[in-house]
């Protein structure tokens, strides 16, 4: 989820812990468990820093190791053996397991998002991502932000955040039938689908939808529980020639094409270089491709420049590469 939503899932975890008798009856335990839990539900995505290197290692490693089982495990030790020394008096257990349990919500919740995260590692390092819920859902934070509203105007916030979370559970169920639902659909239009991925938007009845199949694949879209194939494209193999295999070295291609399942290619030769281009099919926004990586290689194969990322129109990405001044 969004930095945003962990925020105020954080805070709704403080005010839910108020349920444990140890909590509610220590204000030194309730005031380390609501710090520990604020701080529990964010520490997992402090990997958003290695933005500041570069994308390609923001991509390859973000919601990876910092969301794996081991670091699950090892985040709330850290978080109260920092807390803890500050509420001597509170209850260590209690503590502990408030933390833990944010901890845990940060990664489950971020594995129903289409991104996913590693959380079988060290045991698996696929990328888990059940596509049911938008990275920010409207609903979701609405109803975080009810809560604490309800919270600061005198209600029991135990009892609040216990009804709210009993309706999210509902809420996820609908979501799951919801998405079976457009995958069914898919599958009645595309019967020899190879590979369906179906990413939730902001909207509640809209679905990004990427197929393939053996020979081609498919973009399209689920508003309203119909089904649209908005671009078809052949699927051609990346050949081993010298360019690509020159570009798949590139730390910005290769961090592409570990994160990316359905992509397509182009080359294109000029007077003084080549320049390669890897196409993300699953985030198609207004006719356009934002998510790429392009390499550009000199005649003698060395890598000129090199970007991947976002990129919302050409002019931006030649900017992004260098070619034309910012």
């Amino acid at each position: 989820m969004d930095t945003g939503t962990h925020v105020v899932m954080g805070l709704a975890l403080g005010g839910l812990a108020t349920l444990d008798p140890v909590v509610a009856e220590s204000s030194a335990t309730a005031t380390g468990v609501l710090i520990s839990v604020i701080v529990g539900s964010q520490a997992p995505d402090i990997d958003t820093v290695l933005k500041l290197r570069n994308n390609a290692v923001y991509i390859r490693n973000h919601r990876g190791i910092t969301h794996s089982i081991p670091a699950v495990l090892l985040w709330p030790l850290g978080i109260i053996a920092v807390v803890y020394p500050f509420f001597p008096t509170a209850d260590l257990l209690h503590l502990w397991l408030w933390t833990f349990l944010a901890v845990f919500l940060h990664v489950f919740v971020d594995i129903f998002n289409a991104y996913g995260t590693q959380a079988l590692r060290p045991f698996s390092a696929k990328w888990v991502a059940l596509g049911v819920i938008n990275t920010f859902d409207p609903f979701i934070f609405t109803i975080h932000v009810l809560g604490l509203i309800l919270w600061g105007l005198g209600t029991d916030p135990g009892y609040t955040f216990a009804v709210i979370y009993a309706v999210l559970i509902v809420y996820y169920i609908i979501r799951f039938i919801v998405r079976q639902n457009v995958y069914r659909k898919v599958l009645q239009r595309i019967p020899d689908a190879t590979e369906i991925i179906i990413a939730p938007t902001m909207r509640f009845h809209h679905w990004k939808i990427a197929v393939m199949n053996k020979h081609q694949f498919f973009v399209g879209r689920s508003v309203n529980r119909q089904v649209q194939i908005l671009d078809q494209f052949n699927r051609v193999e990346v050949p081993e020639t010298p360019v690509l295999e020159a570009a798949k070295k590139d730390e910005n291609l290769a961090a592409f094409l570990s994160f990316s399942p359905v992509y397509r290619w182009e080359v294109d030769e000029y007077d003084d270089h080549y320049e390669v281009r890897f196409i993300d099919l699953r985030y198609r926004s207004k006719d356009y491709y934002p998510f790429v990586a392009v390499v550009h290689l000199d005649l003698n194969l060395n890598v000129l420049t090199s970007y991947t990322g976002w990129i919302f129109s050409e002019e931006k990405l030649r900017k992004k590469l260098d070619i034309i001044p910012s």
